[in-house]
C-alpha cells in the first residue's frame, strides 16, 4: 500500500510507493566511468587552472605547482562573480540583481583514480577542514548570505570532470530549500519550544529502523519522508546550526561516517552518481536554536519527470526503511 508522508521540517508530501518498489539491482545505475585520459585537475597541470586560493602541500613547494595534497582553485567557468555590488533591482515588478558572488573548487586529492570515501580518514579530515576554512574567509564579505558547499559526481549529477573534487559558492541571499528549512524549524520552535531536527533525530534513533550509521558525535539515517531512494541525511547529534562550529575532535568522527555511509552506497548501488549537500544556517545569524546543520546524500538513481514537477510531490519507489536496511546489510573493514 502506497503511503503520503509528511516531512516534518518544509511541510513537503512525498509518496512512498512500495508497488514500484525496486531492489538495489533494479536501478539502472552507471558503472564507474574509465577515468584515463586528459585532466585539468592533476598534478603537473596547474597552470591550467586559476591560480589556487589555498593549499595543503608539501614544504618547499611552491603554489601553482606540484607538492599538493589539498588544492582550493576559483572555478574556471563560475556561476557568480566577485566584482561588483549585490544590491537589489526591481523592472516593474520583477526583481534582479548582479550575479555577484563566489565560485570555488575543491580539488580533493592529487590522485586521479581515488575516490573521496577511499582516502585515508585523516585525508578526509582534512577536507571538511578546508570547507570550514573557506567558509570563514567568504564570511567576511559582508555582500555574501550564504555558503553552500556541494559535490557532484558523475555525469547525471552534473559532474563535468571525473576527478573526486568538491564546489563551494558564495552567494548574496539565501536560498529557497534553506529558507524553507528555516521558517520549518522556526514554525516548529515557536510551538513547541524544542528543535525540529533535534526531535527528528531523536525518534530516528529510538526506532532505529532507518538508522544507517551512527558514532559517538554523528548519525546517518534515512529520513523518513525521503524524497529518493537511498537519500541519506548526515546529522551532528548535538546541537549546533552553524557547520563552521564543528570542533576539533569532532572531525575524525565526521569523516568516518562520512567515509562508510559513501562506501554502503557505493556497495548496494553499484558506485552511483550522486549529489552531496551541506546545509548550514546563513553567514549573518549567530546560533539558532531552532536550524541543525546536516549532510544529505542523494544518489541519482530515479528521473524527476512531470509528475513531480507539475506538483511539488516525489514518488519513491523504495521506502527508505528498506534503503537502510540494505545499507546496514554492507559488511565493511
Amino acid at each position: 500500500m502506497s503511503e503520503l508522508r509528511k516531512d516534518p521540517i518544509v511541510g513537503r508530501w512525498v509518496i512512498i510507493s512500495p508497488e514500484r518498489g525496486k531492489r538495489p539491482s533494479d536501478y539502472a545505475t552507471q558503472k564507474r566511468e574509465e577515468r584515463g585520459g586528459f585532466c585539468p585537475l592533476c598534478p603537473g597541470n596547474e597552470a591550467l587552472t586559476p591560480p589556487e586560493i589555498f593549499a595543503f602541500r608539501e614544504t618547499g613547494t611552491r603554489p601553482d605547482s606540484p607538492g599538493w595534497s589539498i588544492r582550493v582553485v576559483p572555478n574556471k567557468f563560475p556561476a557568480l562573480r566577485s566584482e561588483g555590488g549585490g544590491e537589489p533591482h526591481s523592472d516593474g515588478f520583477f526583481e534582479w540583481m548582479r550575479g555577484v558572488g563566489e565560485h570555488e573548487v575543491v580539488i580533493e586529492t592529487p590522485d586521479h583514480n581515488v575516490e573521496l570515501p577511499d582516502l585515508p580518514l585523516d585525508h578526509i579530515k582534512k577536507i571538511l577542514f578546508v570547507f570550514k576554512l573557506r567558509m570563514e574567509e567568504l564570511a567576511k564579505d559582508a555582500r555574501f548570505r550564504y555558503v553552500v558547499i556541494f559535490k557532484n559526481r558523475g555525469k547525471e549529477a552534473g559532474a563535468s570532470l571525473q576527478h573526486s573534487h568538491s564546489q563551494i559558492i558564495a552567494l548574496p541571499i539565501v536560498p529557497k530549500r534553506v529558507h524553507e528549512e528555516l521558517e520549518g524549524g522556526r514554525h516548529f520552535y515557536g510551538e513547541k519550544g524544542k528543535c525540529v531536527f533535534c526531535e527528528m533525530m531523536a525518534q530516528e534513533r529510538n526506532q532505529g529502523i532507518r538508522i544507517v550509521e551512527e558514532n559517538e558525535d554523528f548519525i546517518a539515517f534515512a529520513p523518513f519522508a525521503a524524497r529518493f531512494p537511498f537519500e541519506t541525511w548526515i546529522f551532528p547529534r548535538s546541537h549546533n546550526s552553524h557547520y563552521s562550529v564543528i570542533e576539533q575532535s569532532q572531525y575524525r568522527t565526521l569523516a568516518e561516517i562520512l567515509s562508510r555511509t559513501l562506501k554502503r552506497i557505493d556497495e548496494v548501488l553499484e558506485t552511483p552518481p550522486y549529489n552531496m549537500v551541506v546545509h548550514t544556517a546563513p553567514l549573518m545569524e549567530g546560533e539558532l536554536p531552532y536550524f541543525h546543520w546536516h549532510i544529505e546524500i542523494i544518489p541519482k538513481v530515479t528521473r524527476i519527470a512531470g509528475f513531480e514537477w507539475g506538483t511539488g510531490f516525489y514518488i519513491n519507489p523504495t521506502p527508505p526503511e528498506l534503503s537502510a536496511a540494505y545499507l546496514r546489510e554492507v559488511v565493511l573493514e
